[in-house]
């Protein structure tokens, strides 16, 4: 692998590559968006002291007009290299899957290879989900002597699908777990898990970064609308739960309407549910947005509804704050750290009754919130500076500058 001439140890920051498994890409615009906004904010801190960040992104697209393509986008400093390849369509799963390890390990070197040439050999890595990512982690450190970090945000560690997969699978997990310099969880509720499970002994808590802090705060909405933002999987998000409640409040002669943005494999499902409850004029189903246009979704509705079954961070829970809204959110995990008497409301998970409470409460104005107030309980340890100087400490640490 031929490496460009910049000696990286010349700089004052180290140079960070980034090896995520969810990521932004053309094959879908919502997809590891808070990995990248994390990603944004550590660039921009290291940026500032003369380091830079270089991501590496290997992700199949169906129906590719070639069998490997290369996207490279530069924003605010953050160098992206989306590894695009052709997945494989053989009918046998087992043929299928290692073919498409193989290519995804060829677009991951070519990646690779391209950042040695045109940005120098990385003083450390950084991987976001395992596995593949973190099998190309670990070779370049058994290869190039680069050392790695692995940030977790997975809820398969939460709801029992990790627990579920096979002792291989799971020897290779703790292998590569083992192997990182450092483990980061996106909330305590995660690292604990983590621990539980026997994958690390010791983690840091590194949450998301909340954007639009600094931006004017919307008029608040109104008082009748709910907006919920999810990727459509039902065992997860429990939107179904979410439309029984409505009809239940609606039932009560309260006029609750709610909006929808995303998509997933539940959609043709959870359609049928709304009109099989007769609430086919009071929901909008309004498909997978950019994360520009869900917030300015977002701005314009009266309340968000958090109704996860398990949530490792909830991304949407800040969003929502941000922009002055109150939450309604299920003790799932990551709402927890954010939700207070003065932002929103916690109810247990599955509990459509005490949804619908909450929901008719405020409608009508039972509770009221503040909207300077709500944003300033998410300002502090959710913004771009300390998401960004937090990883900063986490790089210098593991590389022993102290």
């Amino acid at each position: 692998m031929t490496v460009a001439t910049t000696d990286p140890r010349s700089r004052k920051g180290p140079h960070v590559l980034v090896l995520p498994k969810w990521y932004t890409g053309r094959n879908d615009p919502q997809l590891g968006d808070f990995v990248r906004k994390q990603m944004l904010a550590a660039s921009r801190t290291l940026n500032g002291c003369g380091g830079r960040m270089s991501v590496v992104f290997a992700v199949p697209i169906i129906g590719l007009e070639r069998a490997a393509q290369q996207e490279l986008e530069e924003t605010d400093g953050l160098w992206e290299l989306r590894c695009y390849y052709r997945p494989s369509q053989a009918s046998f799963g087992a043929i299928r899957k290692l073919i498409n390890l193989v290519r995804y390990w060829q677009a991951g070197w070519s990646g690779l290879r391209r950042v040695f040439r045109e940005r120098g050999k990385p003083d450390i890595a950084h991987v976001h989900i395992l596995v593949r990512p973190a099998l190309l982690a670990w070779w370049l450190r058994k290869m190039h002597q680069v050392p790695f970090i692995l940030s977790e945000q997975s809820s398969e560690y939460l709801d029992g699908t990790w627990e579920a997969k096979s002792a291989l699978f799971k020897a290779l997990n703790i292998f590569l777990f083992r192997r990182a310099s450092t483990i980061t969880a996106v909330s305590d509720h995660l690292g604990k898990a983590l621990k539980t499970l026997g994958l690390c002994s010791r983690y840091e808590v590194v949450p998301n970064t909340v954007p639009g802090i600094d931006k004017p705060l919307p008029a608040p909405g109104p008082s009748n609308q709910f907006m919920m933002v999810a990727d459509l999987v039902d065992k997860t998000k429990n939107v179904s739960g979410v439309l029984r409640a409505l009809k239940a409040g609606r039932s009560q002669g309260h006029d609750l309407r709610l909006d929808v943005i995303g998509d997933g494999q539940d959609m043709d499902v959870l359609q049928d549910l709304t009109t099989d409850l007769g609430l086919s004029k009071s929901v909008r189903w309004l498909g997978r947005m950019s994360n520009v246009e869900v917030l300015q979704q977002i701005a314009g509705t009266g309340s968000m509804i958090i109704n996860s079954n398990v949530e490792t961070f909830s991304v949407v829970t800040g969003e929502a704050l941000a922009l002055g809204k109150p939450v309604i959110a299920t003790r799932c995990g990551g709402p927890v750290a954010f939700i207070s008497e003065v932002n929103g409301v916690l109810i247990e998970p599955r509990d459509e009754a005490a949804l619908t409470a909450a929901m008719v409460d405020r409608l009508n104005g039972v509770v009221s919130y503040d909207p300077a107030v709500i944003r300033a309980s998410v300002s502090e340890n959710f913004s771009v500076e300390a998401v960004g100087g937090r990883f900063l400490e986490i790089y210098r640490d593991a590389l022993g500058h102290g």
